[in-house]
């Protein structure tokens, strides 16, 4: 039984190495040629299989229709109108592959022409603090180019990215953003991410944290009018450290330039319990994430949400132990303090 067990893992294991290598190949020879062809003539192309991928992947389709009825059905009531928005949404996360590929062929003044910035003197300010930066961003728009076009404007850039499970193809991706000027933090294992983050603050850099997936963690927040988890990494670390908290977004404009917005500093609220500032303080940056997200949802991609089963999650088990280990500590202070009295 145990030989018959190993050579059915074998072939599973040849074609998951195989799937990465038919990736990496494809990625290295896409970029390449990439070099040769007018970029606007591979835009006019690659509409096409962004198209079929809507077309066929229909399980996706689905589930972004679903977490935008859950969050905007109220004020998108036409099921039509919902399915519109969702294939713009998908067309504009398409071209915005396919322009974090050719930037790995721009200068550093092409990328400054390519992506304006709107609110420098944010960064500025904040770096002078000495501290670091915490910038919080969502998969918005053109949300790859925020490292490319800060550090071509000479920025120490880090960011915080969940690897590919293939060692070699994860390289693959850490050197073309390291040819960017970008320091890649991998997210796991978290005690690693939670070092490298530290060290990139006290180097005074900034941190870009992708912070709209609300599908783990254990602070919940309201979004969109739902009750969702989402991790307290980013406020833990702004509150600990110092770091200044800095919105930013990348985003299409009606002319096809992107702009890069720098909003004013989030500051974290500081309460007598840790816990409770870390819960107010991601509460405030779930709440600049969503008003994004608002002026934009077709350059939002609509998969940061959980399924919706009405299953109560691990973080919601875990904010009710929380909130009634409180509690009872709080009613027995009360009554030692009542008996001592």
């Amino acid at each position: 039984m145990m030989a018959r067990s190993i050579r059915r893992v074998k072939p599973r294991s040849r074609l998951y190495v195989l799937r990465y290598r038919i990736g990496e190949y494809s990625l290295r020879g896409f970029i390449a040629l990439l070099r040769y062809i007018p970029f606007r003539l591979v835009k006019i192309f690659a509409s096409f299989p962004a198209w079929a991928s809507y077309t066929v992947l229909r399980g996706y389709r689905q589930r972004m229709e679903d977490n935008l009825t859950a969050a905007l059905g109220k004020e998108i009531p036409r099921a039509e109108d919902r399915k519109a928005l969702v294939k713009r949404a998908w067309l504009n996360f398409a071209l915005g592959v396919l322009d974090t590929a050719a930037v790995t062929h721009y200068s550093k003044q092409d990328i400054i022409d390519r992506v304006k910035i709107e609110g420098e003197e944010h960064i500025r300010r904040a770096l002078e603090m000495g501290k670091g930066v915490v910038g919080i961003s969502a998969h918005l728009g053109q949300f790859t180019m925020i490292g490319a076009r800060l550090a071509a404007s000479g920025y120490p850039f880090s960011v915080v990215v969940k690897q590919p499970a293939d060692e070699r193809f994860a390289r693959l991706i850490d050197d073309y953003r390291t040819q960017l000027g970008l320091h890649t933090i991998p997210a796991k294992p978290r005690r690693e991410a939670v070092r490298g983050i530290l060290k990139a603050l006290r180097e005074n850099r900034i941190v870009m944290i992708i912070a709209d997936e609300f599908k783990s963690g254990d602070v919940m927040v309201d979004f969109f009018g739902m009750k969702l988890p989402a991790p307290r990494g980013p406020a833990t670390m702004a509150i600990r450290t110092g770091a200044v908290t800095l919105p930013m977004f990348a985003t299409v404009q009606p002319d096809d330039s992107i702009l890069l917005s720098v909003g004013a500093p989030i500051l974290a609220v500081e309460l007598e319990e840790l816990e409770d500032s870390v819960v107010a303080t991601t509460a405030r940056y779930t709440a600049c994430l969503e008003a994004a997200i608002r002026r934009n949802p077709d350059q939002w991609n609509w998969l940061g949400l959980p399924n919706r089963n009405g299953a109560i999650s691990r973080a919601e088990l875990a904010r009710i132990s929380r909130e009634s280990k409180k509690a009872r500590a709080a009613e027995a202070h009360a009554a030692a303090k009542k008996t001592g009295t």
